[in-house]
């Protein structure tokens, strides 16, 4: 076909080169670095017009262009792949004193050898284990020809069409490349992208995935592409295998073969950190962002902890951490033993997954009357601890998951996240599995069970005639965020809704402590001390009073909100439906709740009860609006020196801000004290300013 000029005056061939260099620019930018620079839309419109220009001049059509991602026709089976070099495994460690032991013997081999100082410690390129699917990709000259599982380390499969789908591995490198190039990397999963696909699966009535790692093993091992095309997979390099015909301007480092195993020939670096960094000069995706150089046993268990509390905010699964010995000179004389390098370890964490049998499936009544499903469990280590129950969520969630009383069941337990029940094994399931069925009466009171249309959780409808509802009312109201009793404990609440001697909020402001002392684990100190609590709590915020009443929507922004927004618990109780849309960010939803509450006559009573036992809830502190923080958001994590995240709140709201409990784009500030966790990980990751306390004072005006 002729190579004449497009419409715009350019020759086919050098406009399909720009548009698959743009495409592949975007690719690297969604898919590794999670920084897209166009919209969607705009994405398609690039890939429309390449797939357009190649229809007209088909004999452009490269294996490396980007159209060609889309999967090809299926296979009988896979084929097998001998690697060049073989994939090892890791040695595992799974406790400090292994660390420090592995880091001993580095050290003591790198010593014999004189490579390391009496004194000197050992550097180690540090990485995040990702929890996903080893694969090597072998380029040749620039192209990527074969890609292939990790099979036994010898041999693997070959999953080559299956791997050209997924648009974070280049299909063609970048620069100088070396004539033969093995990478080894993890095909992955993000949660997020893993959650769609179970909810799209689920809304086709297809089979789901039990963890993010089962979904990108399932996908990459489809034998038809064009389903892995479809699938939300993405890939980090972390190593490599086979590398031979460096440009002249690289001279490989090593020209032998180590002993006991085929390895690279050639290398243009000389540390293992330098070798990533040369990757992804070559366009490969690597996982910069979260590697680190340490020195010692301590380096190494520093980097243990710092990724430890990150982990549950990274956004995608992994089960430890990597240490390999940076010098690669280093990992020459440390060599292989077995199946594994003498130069790396994988320090794990506790498992956050694992396997175990569904006992029984109980219920437990909420402060809202929500009943939620209660897996009890055969204990299992899970997550640093062994658990014996997990949540199911719904009655909705057991039908998804089809989860049975009898099944072997995955148990997942991530930081302090409440373990849950991710799915049954199904090829476990007993034939006596036996099915869910929700209560029609609540356990607890005996009042109807009902599922409102349209919602996803069933309730009781006892309200506080039901003493499960009483006692979770009792304690929210109790809470830090609420009225602040100190000293009302969920045993004492229990002795209390128990003994019919507190039936609402208002009959914790007639307990005298004579009777309190009486109950169990109180004594007369701690009943005095109970009182004097409930006598300081007389006196809350308007807005901690409407937030203590439990109302459901309202959490204590809203609550703060609705209060400096109508001034008294009165006219908040009189507020029509529309009145209260006036509150800023109160919708319809939240505007019906709060109106609902108030116009039932019980709840209006308890009102008028806590007034007569002398609660008078005071103004909220009005927000500055031209305070310093107007207008601008901040998120408190960890714990701070002096303040406490009530004194931070009061002062930030006092100069006009906002506090939120998660991190976003829009958040202005986190004020980070000690034990950061998630939130500090990712306000760094969106390039949000981190304050500490003393920064927070100074931007107050308050150092």
């Amino acid at each position: 076909m002729s190579q004449g000029k497009s419409a715009g005056g350019v020759a086919p061939a050098q406009e399909a080169a720009r548009l698959r260099e743009e495409i592949e620019h975007h690719n690297v930018l969604y898919y590794t670095q999670d920084a897209p620079e166009i919209s969607d839309a705009e994405y398609d419109a690039l890939m429309r017009a390449l797939q357009a220009l190649e229809a007209e001049h088909p004999e452009l059509i490269t294996p490396e262009s980007p159209t060609q991602r889309v999967g090809a026709a299926p296979v009988a089976a896979f084929g097998s792949v001998t690697h060049a070099v073989p994939m090892l495994s890791l040695g595992n460690a799974f406790d400090p004193e292994e660390a420090r032991a592995f880091d001993q013997r580095v050290s003591d081999t790198l010593r014999r050898a004189g490579l390391l100082g009496a004194e000197a410690q050992a550097a180690y390129f540090c990485e995040q284990k990702l929890d996903g699917l080893a694969i090597s990709l072998r380029y040749e000259k620039g192209a990527l020809v074969q890609a292939a599982t990790r099979g036994d380390g010898t041999t693997g499969e070959d999953v080559t069409s299956n791997i050209r789908t997924i648009k974070s591995i280049p299909l063609r490198l970048k620069g100088a490349a070396p004539r033969v190039l093995e990478v080894r990397g993890e095909v992955f999963m993000n949660r997020e992208d893993f959650e769609r696909l179970n909810a799209a699966q689920a809304e086709r009535g297809e089979k789901v995935f039990v963890n993010p790692r089962n979904a990108a093993a399932g996908s990459l091992r489809q034998l038809d592409p064009r389903i892995t095309a479809r699938r939300p997979l993405r890939f980090y390099a972390y190593s490599w295998g086979e590398v031979h015909g460096l440009p002249r301007s690289q001279p490989g480092l090593f020209d032998e073969p180590a002993p006991g195993v085929r390895e690279a020939s050639e290398l243009p670096r000389e540390t293992h950190g330098e070798m990533l960094a040369w990757l992804a000069e070559l366009g490969l995706p690597v996982n910069t962002r979260h590697n680190a150089l340490k020195s010692g046993a301590d380096g190494l268990l520093d980097y243990y902890a710092t990724v430890g509390e990150a982990r549950a905010g990274l956004g995608y699964d992994i089960d430890g951490v990597v240490y390999k010995l940076d010098s690669l000179p280093g990992q020459r004389v440390l060599g292989y033993v077995a199946r594994a390098p003498r130069f790396a370890v994988a320090h794990k964490f506790p498992a956050e997954e694992a396997t175990t049998r569904l006992l029984a499936i109980e219920v437990q009544v909420g402060r809202t009357g929500a009943i939620t499903p209660v897996a009890r469990l055969e204990p299992v280590f899970v997550g640093g601890v062994t658990v014996t129950n997990a949540t199911l969520h719904n009655e909705g969630e057991i039908e998804r998951k089809d989860v049975r009383i009898g099944d072997t069941v995955v148990v997942r337990r991530a930081g302090d996240v409440i373990p849950e029940v991710v799915g049954p094994v199904l090829d476990k399931r007993p034939a006596d599995a036996t099915q869910f069925v929700m209560a029609t009466h609540c356990p607890v009171c005996g009042s109807a069970i009902e599922r409102p249309e349209g919602e996803a959780v069933s309730r009781c409808t006892g309200g506080l005639f039901c003493a499960a509802q009483r006692k979770q009312s009792l304690l929210h109201a109790a809470g830090r965020k609420a009225l602040d009793i100190e000293g009302l404990g969920e045993k004492l609440v229990d002795q209390l809704v128990d003994s019919d001697r507190v039936k609402s909020l208002a009959d914790l402001f007639t307990l005298k402590a004579e009777e309190l002392a009486d109950f169990d684990r109180m004594g007369q100190k701690s009943a005095e001390n109970l009182v004097q609590a409930l006598d300081v709590a007389r006196k809350p915020s308007l807005g901690r009073l409407i937030f203590a009443l439990g109302i459901r929507h309202v959490g204590e922004t809203t609550a703060r909100d609705t209060a400096r927004h109508f001034g008294s618990i009165d006219a908040v109780m009189d507020a029509s439906e529309e009145a209260l849309l006036a509150v800023p960010d109160v919708g319809p939803v939240v505007a019906g709740s709060l109106h609902r509450f108030f116009q039932e006559e019980h709840n209006r009573e308890v009102v008028r009860q806590l007034k007569q036992q002398g609660v008078d809830p005071q103004p909220e502190a009005q927000a500055q609006g031209g305070g310093v923080l107007a207008g601008k958001t901040l998120v408190l994590t960890g714990t701070l020196p002096e303040w406490t995240r009530d004194d931070a709140t009061r002062h930030i709201l006092a100069a006009g801000g906002k506090v939120s409990g998660s991190v976003s784009k829009k958040t202005a500030y986190l004020v980070a004290g000690e034990e950061a966790g998630s939130k500090l990980a990712k306000a760094q990751e969106l390039g949000v300013a981190i304050l500490d306390e003393a920064g927070l004072k100074a931007l107050l005006g308050l150092a």
